[in-house]
Formats: structure tokens, C-alpha cells, sequence
């Protein structure tokens, strides 16, 4: 990846006007500033209304700052003509949620558009859209009508029409949402070969953590308007900070039985009740087991697992502990020094 962002959006605002003379203004974007590096993946979520759509418009220039700099490739795209802006979106591709295709048009002819809207000589056609098709798997679909595919059939056919005039980047707008699980994991190891065969920096907007911890390299977490924590994917997932972002983590992870939970573990499991938390550079589970023994103490799982972001791990489990005092004790505090230990309690 290269240093330099290929997308950077710096102390951008986009503002609404009210929809009646007594409604208020719509802060849509408040003073974001966002890198995006050459080759990345990046997934941008947040709930509905925090911005997540107007960020994505500002990066094709669909729509334009109230006030900052939004840069693409190294031109302001919030400043340049109508005429300028098609050469900079022809390297930007952009798939949907519903994908958005032309119910008249059969897949090849759907893949073809944006190849027509670009210029590109009629000849160059057949050989770009042969290439796409067997790229997402759809080569046997070349003249189905949209009608007759599945969802995911539709999904891959809007990543092959985005992909059609070779783009640097990818604008992912909840591409996954209308999809089956099993369909959604089809699409997304499609969408990481776009991103490690072919190069193309991603900028995926998403309300689903499983999709940012299966693809992308960084997150962004947004609220109100506003990115409110940013950061490696692993290091959001493993310790995330602002309490938008943690109450996103844990749609996914828990880092502890959640209060009813508790109160059943601890009817049923006698001992001081503990959370471990490990990542992957620290301790091993097998390290802290070996502590415990070692002092006599015996343990009990009763809560959590572990979790893998892109090849690296990180968990959160909950043990209850049984033995003299004087060696729990002993036994938490050398366990402290390895890992993070919350919830030291007696049940």
C-alpha cells in the first residue's frame, strides 16, 4: 500500500437545508477527516443517519462539501467541473445494495453500460465483458435476463459493471444487506479477490461487523455525522474505545456474560468469577491455564470464545475460580501481568 491516501477527505461538513421554515438544518457530515490508502479495504459503518451514504457521495462528487477538501487520486473532486469529473469517475466503480441493475438489459448487456457511457470502442467490448464474467463466475449467464438470477447472481453481476472500465476504486454501499448468509460469504471472498487480485482499493459502508471483520484491512466507526474512532480492523474488534464502536463489537463479541447471564452463571457455578481478555501478541489461554494449576486453583469455562480478524485472534473468556483464597489471589495477580483481567467477584 502506498503512504499516500488515495482518498482524503479533510475537515469535511455537509449540510441539509431544513425541510420547513421551523425545522432545523441536517448536519449529514461534521468535520470528518479520513485517509483512505492505494489497495486497502476500508468499511465505514455506523447506524442509519450517521453519514455513512453522504461520505460515499462526496468520493464520486454525486453530491459536494458544505465546507473542506474531499481529493481523489490527488485532485479535489469537490472543486472540478462537470466535464472533469467524468474522467475522475470512470476510476471509480460503485455497487449496491439493490443492485441497481437494468431489468431491460441481459447480464452482458448490463456489463456493457458503463463501457458505452465511458467511450470505449465497441470492438474493446467483448474481450473486457468475456474477462468479467469468468472473473465472478457468471460466464454461463452472459445472456440471462436480470429476472431470471438469484441475488447473489445479481450481486456478482453488479461488481462485474463496476469493475467494467478498470477503476482504482470501489464505493460498496451495504453490498451485502439484502443477502443470505451463505450468499453474503460468496460475495465478500469475491470482493477480497477484487481487492488482492486486481488491486482496487475498497471503501465499504456497512451496518454488519461480521463484513467488516471478514474484509476489511480498516474501520471506521461514524456517528452523528461524525467518525467518532478509526483504526486497524484487529485493534477496533480487540479493544475498541468510543462507545458507538464497542456497542457495535459487541453485536459480535461479548467481553463478558451480559447481566442476566451473570446472575445465571453464578446460581450454578460456584468461585471468584473472572474475565480474561487475550490477544494474540500477549499470553496464550494455555499460559494462564498453566498458572492456575500451577497454584492449585482449579477453573471452569463458562463464558466466551475466541475470535479471528483476518488471521489474527483475540477472546474474551469468563472462568470461575475455586481454591484457597491465598492462591486465587496469588494465581490473578501473575495471571494480570500476562493478560487483562476484569471482574475479579465471588459469587
Amino acid at each position: 500500500m502506498s503512504d499516500s491516501p488515495l482518498i482524503r477527505l479533510a475537515d469535511v461538513s455537509r449540510t441539509f437545508p431544513a425541510r420547513s421554515r421551523q425545522g432545523a438544518q441536517v448536519h449529514a457530515l461534521d468535520r470528518v477527516d479520513l485517509d483512505v490508502a492505494a489497495g486497502e479495504v476500508l468499511g465505514v459503518v455506523g447506524y442509519s443517519g450517521a453519514g455513512k451514504s453522504t461520505l460515499l457521495r462526496l468520493v464520486n462528487a454525486l453530491d459536494r462539501p458544505t465546507s473542506g477538501t474531499v481529493t481523489v487520486a490527488g485532485r479535489e473532486v469537490s472543486s472540478l467541473s462537470e466535464r472533469d469529473l467524468r474522467e475522475v469517475r470512470r476510476d471509480i466503480g460503485m455497487i449496491f445494495q439493490q443492485f441497481n441493475l437494468f431489468g431491460s438489459r441481459t447480464v452482458w448487456g448490463n456489463i456493457a453500460y458503463p463501457l458505452q457511457v465511458a467511450g470505449v470502442p465497441k470492438q474493446q467490448h467483448r474481450a473486457r465483458i468475456s474477462e468479467l464474467l469468468h472473473f465472478v463466475g457468471l460466464a454461463d449467464k452472459a445472456h440471462a435476463h436480470i429476472e431470471q438470477l438469484s441475488g447473489g447472481q445479481k450481486q456478482r453481476v453488479g461488481i462485474a459493471r463496476a469493475l467494467a472500465t478498470s477503476p482504482r476504486i470501489l464505493l460498496a454501499d451495504e453490498p451485502t444487506s439484502a443477502l443470505d448468509p451463505q450468499t453474503t460469504s460468496e460475495v465478500l471472498a469475491l470482493l477480497r479477490r477484487v481487492n488482492e487480485e486486481l488491486g482496487v482499493t475498497i471503501v465499504l459502508i456497512t451496518h454488519e461487523m461480521e463484513v467488516v471483520r471478514s474484509l476489511a484491512h480498516r474501520v471506521a466507526v461514524m456517528e452523528a455525522g461524525r467518525v467518532v474512532e478509526t483504526g486497524d480492523t484487529y485493534d477496533v474488534f480487540a479493544d475498541p474505545q468510543h462507545p458507538a464502536t464497542q456497542q457495535f463489537v459487541s453485536t459480535l463479541v461479548e467481553k463478558g456474560p451480559p447481566p442476566r447471564a451473570l446472575e445465571r452463571l453464578r446460581e450454578r457455578h460456584p468461585g471468584r468469577m473472572v474475565t480474561l481478555s487475550f490477544r494474540d501478541e500477549q499470553a496464550s489461554p494455555a499460559d494462564v491455564f498453566a498458572a492456575f494449576i500451577e497454584r492449585g486453583v482449579e477453573f471452569e469455562l463458562v463464558h466466551g470464545g475466541v475470535e479471528d480478524v483476518r488471521g489474527r485472534t483475540f477472546g474474551h473468556l469468563t472462568f470461575t475460580l475455586r481454591g484457597d483464597e491465598q492462591a486465587v489471589s496469588g494465581a490473578l495477580a501473575h495471571v494480570a501481568t500476562l493478560v487483562e483481567v476484569t471482574g475479579q467477584e465471588a459469587s
